[in-house]
């Protein structure tokens, strides 16, 4: 775990896996909200695969995506962003300069809300060796710059994957897997992530876990609340201004 100095604000937005993309351009309208200050976050946590498709080293989606990421540029002018980078968005640094971006290998991250510790991570840091083995070689460089000279192709390719994937089907199995995962790895009061798109929460032993929904599913979003000093994430749903 990366032991941050990051201290999570009152009214501080969560955003889950928005997977911004033709097919979902939500996220677009719920950043000009904020641009145009019709939402007024204290700060924006990014909880990865924001975009559905955004590689630092792939030219291609970052011109795919440059509206979204100039907005984000923008906002970081003023507020502090937090972005844990996703299975979908990687090698972020350079793309947004003044956001404090978390990589996978840095996750969890541990930060603090008043008296309480607070563990984030998108979701997808401890797969199995294969898994890991994957996130190494398609985050490398070399991997990516190679891409690049297939990228309009490949592109296509995964668009046309990531538009009839379901992103927010029930997985039955979610919460003896968590207890087994969680429970006794963490020293922690709360662990919020999200990457398997549940928006739930389950208390364990001494950690209450939150998987956050998918804005990619409903444009749901969280704001930090606080009851008698303790975490409380009120859940919230974007809709576009006629």
């Amino acid at each position: 775990m990366y032991h941050s100095d990051i201290k999570l604000k009152e009214g501080a937005f969560f955003v889950s896996d928005a997977h911004y993309s033709s097919f979902r351009p939500d996220f677009l309208e719920f950043l000009k909200a904020i641009q145009a200050k019709k939402l007024l976050p204290t700060q924006i946590i990014l909880m990865g695969d924001i975009f559905d498709a955004l590689f630092g080293e792939v030219g291609a989606t970052v011109m795919k995506n440059k509206e979204a990421i100039d907005i984000i540029n923008e906002l970081s002018n003023d507020l502090e962003i937090i972005y844990l980078e996703g299975n979908h968005d990687f090698n972020l640094k350079n793309i947004f300069p003044k956001t404090q971006v978390f990589k996978i290998a840095q996750q969890p991250i541990v930060c603090s809300y008043n008296e309480n510790k607070v563990v984030l991570a998108h979701g997808d840091f401890d797969g199995v060796f294969l898994y890991k083995l994957y996130t190494i070689i398609i985050r490398n460089s070399f991997i990516l710059k190679f891409l690049n000279l297939f990228d309009t192709y490949i592109l296509n390719k995964l668009d046309e994957y990531l538009g009839k994937k379901d992103d927010c089907k029930k997985l039955e199995w979610f919460e003896d897997f968590i207890q087994k995962r969680i429970e006794s790895k963490y020293e922690s009061n709360y662990f919020i992530e999200g990457h398997f798109h549940q928006n739930v929460r389950i208390r364990l032993r001494d950690i209450t876990y939150i998987n956050l929904a998918a804005f990619a599913c409903n444009q749901r979003y969280f704001i930090v609340k606080s009851i008698k000093d303790k975490l409380f994430l009120q859940e919230y749903f974007f809709m576009k201004e006629r």
